[in-house]
């Protein structure tokens, strides 16, 4: 019997036009670089503060915090699973299961424009967070460089979600809006 260390990809049948197979690897690891940082944010619902160095700030009570923080994290990974609509066949005609709308086409700009826009402001994120980081903005303070290394490593993959999005919105703009290439 031998192993299969490599699977399949998966099917991409289910759109009108094929993916390019960068586009769908991408897709599915978006949401897997954002884990990190839904994860170290995790800690601060219950107030333990990271190695940062706490200014004095009142905290919410934590019938704020935790709703607050996980919801925050869970609304991450879903926007970020969200990226899988633009390579999959869910992006393009809404699922049958849905009450009213379910097989209906969707229009290209019902995904290319909120993409687009989601795609743009992490970019911006991502500058402000550089930004922060080579000291150019104010940032928060750490008790020691371990704990400022550990928030850049679980924090920093979050940066690409803008570029990535873009990316992927692009692909799914000229699969959609584009003629197909007769040969």
């Amino acid at each position: 019997m031998a192993i299969k260390l490599m699977h399949a990809a998966p099917s991409v049948s289910d759109t009108q036009r094929p993916v390019p197979r960068w586009a769908l690897r991408t897709a599915y690891a978006i949401p897997l670089l954002l884990l990190p940082s839904c994860l170290w944010r995790l800690p601060f619902a219950f107030h333990f503060e990271m190695g940062q160095v706490d200014d004095g700030a009142t905290t919410a009570p934590l019938w704020i915090s935790v709703p607050y923080v996980f919801g925050l994290s869970v609304l991450t990974e879903v926007a970020a699973l969200l990226c899988i609509g633009l390579v999959r066949g869910w992006g393009e005609v809404v699922p049958a299961w849905i009450p009213l709308l379910g097989g209906r086409r969707i229009h290209p700009a019902a995904a290319i424009v909120p993409a687009a826009i989601g795609g743009l402001v992490m970019t911006a994120v991502t500058v402000m967070m550089a930004l922060t980081w080579i000291g150019a903005l104010d940032g928060v303070g750490y008790r020691n460089g371990w704990w400022e290394a550990l928030a850049k490593i679980c924090i920093s993959p979050i940066g690409l979600w803008g570029p990535l999005t873009l990316a992927l919105t692009y692909a799914y703009y000229v699969r959609r809006c584009r003629p197909a290439n007769t040969a």
